[in-house]
């Protein structure tokens, strides 16, 4: 199958707040619990001005899924420092969709002056920690037991990798 890359749209609310929901109430890589609404598409999109903000479909235009990086922290000494944040419905990984996006986002962070990205992840995302170690991540830190979802305790796990 074919997929392709390009920046989220308004008209892009409703599949994207569809895809998050799905890990929202399906995994432990959302943090929420309960599904999101259209909101949350806005608060997203603030979060990613000037920053990439990409959407992923097949070659029939059916959105599986979106990645952005956007800053870490608002203070000015951490312009050098984003983080990265991406969802992809699970019938299209293993496609190279993930590295594909992370590659965009380093090509752009090398443009813009960024060197560290970092990843928050949770404990219970195995396969979202092995994916970050694959691509040169190093757990730098660990917030132990400070999620609950569906009544069972997370760590936040902190991974960053320097360009």
């Amino acid at each position: 199958m074919e997929y392709t890359l390009r920046p989220i749209k308004h008209a892009d609310r409703e599949p994207m707040v569809k895809v998050f929901n799905y890990f929202a109430e399906n995994s432990f890589a959302a943090y929420f619990s309960r599904p999101v609404g259209p909101e949350f598409f806005e608060r997203f999109y603030r979060m990613c001005v000037g920053y990439p903000f990409l959407a992923i479909e097949t070659e029939d235009k059916q959105f599986v899924g979106f990645g952005c990086l956007h800053p870490f922290h608002a203070a000015d000494s951490f312009r050098h420092t984003a983080e990265v944040t991406y969802f992809i419905l699970p019938e299209h990984t293993g496609a190279g969709l993930g590295t594909r996006l992370l590659n965009e986002f380093f090509d752009w962070a090398k443009r813009n002056e960024i060197s560290i990205i970092i990843a928050s992840i949770s404990s219970k995302n195995d396969q979202s920690i092995a994916f970050h170690k694959k691509h040169g991540f190093a757990e730098t830190g660990r917030l132990k037991g400070i999620g609950l979802k569906r009544g069972e305790p997370f760590d936040v796990v902190w991974m960053q990798k320097s360009l």
